[in-house]
């Protein structure tokens, strides 16, 4: 006689076995429609599941905040049972469940092309369309080793004998034909996944390890409303539009290519960015007395293995060697400033030391992870290291934060979000040194008047940090800033100070960025402005456009005169169209285009039209010359008039 108990609190008694779907119609007759999954104590239950003992149900609608994470996990197995439909010969690996929707592993002989992903797709939906229920099935271990072999699925096979402890039962998921396994929820019926789009394919190492074959991983949308989905597929394009790689190769700013994976062409004019952005926050620098240094690209390996990176980065480490000694192409800058550090002895008195750097670093990321100038193996970190004793750790933090917090509000971001990483499970120090340091942080915060979430257990080994998130205007997270307590370094280098008692002292290092990579925070710049970058960033300032042929003498004059006030001009006296060089110049994202005819020579003016739709007839030079350099000169992210 099961005693069945339902998540609102209520209960029913029956004197015998009963559906799943019997009980779902008792409950309420029309509940079932509704109803995206159901878990019976706390597993998966199909429809036609027999309930003999007592249990505790929970119904999950389309309004439940786990839904739309159900509905994604379906689609994962949706999308591989379409695979196998279309490619039988394929292999299924592993899938998952993304923030925007899911993905899934393939192996198969051929390159997925975006017309195979249309094929696929068509696939999927006509699977939708039969609209059939999905079932689970509880086997035993040995059962479901022997189901998986018999389909040659090498991967299904190595996950359940890695995740699911042998003589236990585990779940399959009968789609149709379609046999799977997962740990997690799934929907009653497949309709319920029919709110989805393929999007991309891109390479994906077996159990993200580089050594392993290189599957193909597709990745897709999906959504419990088809309003949903049209909203997020019109946010989609807006990213398109914004892709800092497509911008990047129309404005002629850089290039990638094949035999250089991960590294940077820098062009003319991306260049211009690049150094305007570092001679920017070289300014800070000096403003926040940091002294400027710069260490070798190549480090011998035993500095590496001694400050501990060797054992935990060494993957990510290139290597070199040179008259059978090893040298790492260094992955960061802080073993270098400790050895700047290290090479006269330090008293108290010269504490804290605060050492920047422009530092190229290289990394070895995995191929299928590189995405323009987001993910690179070789970047520019404006990195800094600040030594300090453990009385000055809360005013150093506080400078670090005021500087970040002056830097970034140059780019206008409206939202920066704040993150706590407190000591993990494991870690070096003793516990009243961590309680220091997190308290340290979190007040130094709190005087600050920032609001920040608690991340426990997410610090490093060697110390607790602060991150800092940029949010952009298409909602988008981009965490840049970090300021890190170090204990760790300076004794694994044997980096000391002399205190006032004539003792030796390992100070604390603060680690702190700012920007993070140079090169990346261009790209979340580029796809922030859509390629219109404030005018002190710009490559190209200014533009002067004549409108025959008579002005182009006057239209030189001016190009000489501007350049003289330091402001990067160019000119086109070309033969078109007024509006057609007009319209050139401002899909290329320049700032004010200057316009020269027979009025502006009479009148020894200018008229100018800026690229946000600004009209300025007839406007004195000198004028505007003095205008343009106080946007310049004060970083200013809007035009003038704006």
């Amino acid at each position: 006689m099961p005693v069945i108990r339902f998540c609102d609190g209520s209960q029913q008694v029956y004197n015998h076995s009963i559906s799943l779907r019997e009980v779902i119609k008792n409950k309420k007759c029309n509940l079932i429609k509704s109803l995206v999954s159901v878990s019976i104590n706390g597993i998966f239950s199909s429809l036609n599941t027999i309930i003999k003992n007592d249990s505790f149900i929970v119904f999950f609608s389309q309004k439940d905040v786990k839904a739309l994470n159900i509905i994604r996990n379906s689609c994962v197995q949706l999308l591989a049972y379409a695979a196998k439909k279309t490619w039988p010969s394929c292999k299924i690996g592993e899938g998952g469940i993304t923030k925007y929707g899911f993905y899934c592993d393939i192996d198969f002989s051929n390159n997925f092309q975006k017309n195979d992903l249309f094929l696929l797709e068509k696939n999927m939906r006509n699977l939708v369309k039969k609209k059939y229920d999905i079932f689970n099935k509880l086997v035993l271990f040995d059962d479901a080793l022997r189901i998986f072999k018999e389909k040659k699925e090498i991967y299904k096979l190595f996950l359940i004998e890695k995740i699911v402890k042998k003589n236990n039962f585990i779940s399959l998921y009968y789609h149709e034909s379609y046999i799977d396994f997962d740990t997690g929820m799934q929907a009653l019926n497949i309709d319920f996944c029919k709110n989805f789009k393929l999007e991309k394919v891109s390479g994906a190492y077996w159990k993200s390890n580089f050594k392993s074959k290189m599957l193909q991983r597709i990745y897709g949308t999906a959504w419990i409303t088809k309003k949903e989905l049209d909203q997020y597929l019109k946010y989609i394009d807006e990213l398109k539009k914004r892709d800092h790689r497509k911008i990047g190769h129309f404005l002629n700013l850089y290039h990638m290519q094949e035999e250089s994976p991960g590294m940077i062409f820098w062009h003319h004019n991306g260049w211009i960015i690049f150094n305007q952005l570092e001679s920017f926050i070289r300014k800070k620098l000096i403003k926040y007395k940091y002294k400027e240094v710069k260490t070798p690209l190549l480090i011998d390996s035993l500095i590496w293995k001694k400050s501990g990176h060797w054992d935990n980065y060494k993957d990510a480490i290139f290597t070199s060697s040179s008259e059978h000694r090893e040298y790492c192409i260094k992955p960061m800058n802080c073993p270098g400033h400790v050895q700047i550090f290290n090479q006269q002895l330090k008293s108290y008195r010269d504490l804290p030391i605060r050492m920047a750097e422009f530092g190229s670093c290289h990394r070895n990321e995995p191929s299928g992870s590189l995405h323009g100038l987001m993910r690179i193996r070789n970047f520019t970190q404006d990195d800094a290291h600040i030594f300090c004793t453990h009385e000055q750790v809360r005013l150093e933090i506080n400078n670090c934060i005021k500087m970040i917090y002056d830097i970034y509000s140059v780019f206008n971001f409206k939202k920066i979000l704040v993150k706590l990483s407190t000591r993990p499970k494991h870690r070096i120090g003793e516990d009243i040194i961590w309680d220091k340091a997190e308290k340290d942080l979190s007040e130094v915060l709190i005087q600050n008047n920032l609001n920040y979430e608690h991340q426990e257990g997410e610090g490093a080994f060697y110390g607790p940090k602060i991150e800092f998130v940029l949010k952009d205007s298409m909602n988008r997270d981009w965490q840049c800033g970090t300021i890190q307590l170090d204990f760790y370094l300076p004794v694994r280098l044997n980096a000391f100070y002399i205190n006032k008692y004539n003792e030796r002292k390992f100070p604390i290092i603060i680690h702190r960025a700012v920007l993070g990579s140079i090169e990346r925070f261009i790209g979340i710049l580029i796809e922030e402005c859509s390629g219109s970058l404030p005018t002190w960033l710009s490559p190209i300032q200014v533009v002067i456009i004549s409108i025959t042929e008579a002005q182009i003498n006057y239209v030189q004059k001016l190009v000489k005169i501007f350049s003289s006030f330091n402001i990067r001009v160019d000119s086109d006296t070309r033969n078109e169209k007024i509006s057609l060089k007009i319209r050139e110049h401002i899909l290329h994202k320049i700032p004010y285009i200057l316009i020269c005819g027979e009025k502006e020579i009479q009148s020894e003016k200018i008229s100018i039209r800026s690229r946000n739709g600004m009209n300025l007839n007839c406007i004195d030079i000198d004028y505007f010359i003095k205008k343009l350099q106080k946007e310049i000169i004060t970083h200013s992210f809007f035009q003038m008039e704006e």
